[in-house]
């Protein structure tokens, strides 16, 4: 075959081209540390990456939002540390008050003090977080939640409005997951229950007089058996279909005997004409500090009897005709209580009947105060639980950022040594083809003639 000398020169540059390309490429890899420049190196290897790139900045975004999520909660947790801060400053105090040696000077005093909490427990529930937001107000963030005398407010509860909503602010912190990054004052603050949580046991006057006349007074009392306290309030007895829901504790002297009776007061709802009080249990002899169990034996019980499967304890000597009221639980707002407390400081203690009185109500509004710094400590624990959540995913998200990592290293980065040794080897075809090239260039017929 004749190889003409074009033919020469074209084949010998061509051959230097590709070696040039070759050394460039390479010299592209180690200059950027990539072993992939454009899909077309590896379209399988390049897709891959493409899929890890998007898991890994999705993941990135996750563990974005858990930082915000936990910086919120944080803040959250801090609010409600400063409200049982708080609230077991007032309950210290109001124990104190409770003492019916105290002068009225001095339950005046504290008045004061209380009321000096109550603003700082107002401030407590419009905290707001770094961006604005309110903390306590639900879905609205940017509506301040609490606010004094809001009759306007369909939520009002007490002394204090709502203007929030029940709804938790949500952050997705992971592929399937969300993370409630508020909490609502309406569950906080304004949804707790009067009493012991399940009943209200509370002094409910002598006949015509507004107060009891001996020195009788009830505490909060406890249900000792949930199942049949359930099956009694929720299994056709009085109480239930009513507006008026209680049950009393009627006493009497026979023959010089204290004695007690339980009766029903339930009464039904409007336009219906009030009903007459009806015994439900037997006459009792009364011995101060017993148990008295909330058991029904006589019409109108559905059956033989009701077991409430709970029981008050009354201490003191009550009167003839002084009487005991138990109705089911109803919510109330912890400023609510707070402002009785502060009202029922204020009022002289005049009288043992007032002094027993003002004692009674006292133990009330105690008890609403260990259910604000119960639901503090409930809501507080639910916090710390998603906060510990949170730092699970942000450890997990660092492990997995950490294996996207790796795979795209293996997916796209250049092995240097082998890369170094290839553009070594190309190096050197590169010389030997321009060397070549120059040798065969320079053959010449004439040079011969």
């Amino acid at each position: 075959m004749r190889i003409s000398t074009s033919q020469l020169y074209a084949a010998g540059a061509n051959g230097i081209e590709r070696r040039q390309a070759q050394l460039l490429k390479l010299q592209e890899q180690l200059s950027s540390g990539r072993r992939l420049l454009t899909p077309a190196d590896d379209p399988v290897a390049a897709a891959r990456a493409l899929e890890v790139t998007q898991a890994k900045e999705i993941g990135a975004q996750y563990a974005r939002n858990q930082g915000i999520a936990t910086d919120r909660l944080r803040l959250v947790d801090s609010q409600l540390t400063s409200l049982t801060e708080v609230m077991q400053s007032v309950r210290n105090r109001v124990i104190q008050a409770g003492n019916t040696v105290l002068a009225d000077t001095d339950r005046q005093a504290i008045a004061s003090e209380l009321e000096a909490r109550f603003e700082e427990l107002l401030g407590i529930a419009n905290s707001r977080s770094a961006e604005g937001e309110y903390l306590f107000s639900g879905h609205r963030g940017s509506t301040m939640p609490f606010a004094r005398g809001g009759a306007a407010s369909p939520a009002t509860s007490g002394f204090v409005g709502y203007f929030g909503d029940d709804g938790e602010r949500l952050l997705q912190v992971g592929a399937s997951q969300q993370m409630a990054t508020s909490v609502a004052g309406s569950h906080l603050f304004m949804q707790l229950r009067e009493g012991n949580g399940s009943f209200v046991a509370a002094a409910s006057g002598n006949g015509t007089a507004q107060a009891n006349q001996g020195s009788g007074v009830i505490g909060q009392g406890s249900v000792v058996d949930q199942g049949k306290w359930a099956a009694a309030v929720n299994g056709g007895f009085a109480w239930q279909g009513t507006d008026d829901r209680a049950l009393q504790i009627r006493f009497s002297s026979v023959a010089g005997v204290s004695s007690y009776q339980l009766f029903d007061v339930s009464q039904p709802a409007p336009p219906a004409a009030p009903l007459p009080a009806t015994a439900v249990g037997p006459l009792l002899p009364f011995t101060p500090g017993q148990a008295i169990p909330l058991l029904t034996t006589q019409p109108p019980a559905p059956s033989a009897g009701v077991d409430f499967g709970a029981q008050v304890v009354i201490t003191g000597s009550p009167a003839a005709g002084d009487t005991f009221s138990i109705r089911p639980s109803t919510n109330k707002s912890v400023f609510q209580t707070l402002q009785e407390t502060i009202d029922l400081l204020r009022l002289p203690l005049d009288s043992s009947t007032a002094r027993t009185e003002f004692t009674g109500k006292m133990q009330g509004h105690l008890a609403g105060i260990d259910q604000a710094l119960a639901k503090a400590g409930e809501v507080q624990s639910s916090v710390g639980t998603r906060l510990q959540t949170l730092e699970a995913l942000s450890d997990n998200a660092t492990v997995l950022d950490i294996q996207y990592q790796q795979t795209l290293s293996d997916l796209v980065d250049l092995d240097f040594v082998r890369a170094i040794s290839d553009f070594t080897r190309e190096q050197v075809s590169l010389e030997a083809a321009q060397k070549s090239f120059v040798a065969i260039s320079g053959l010449s017929l004439f040079k011969y003639l």
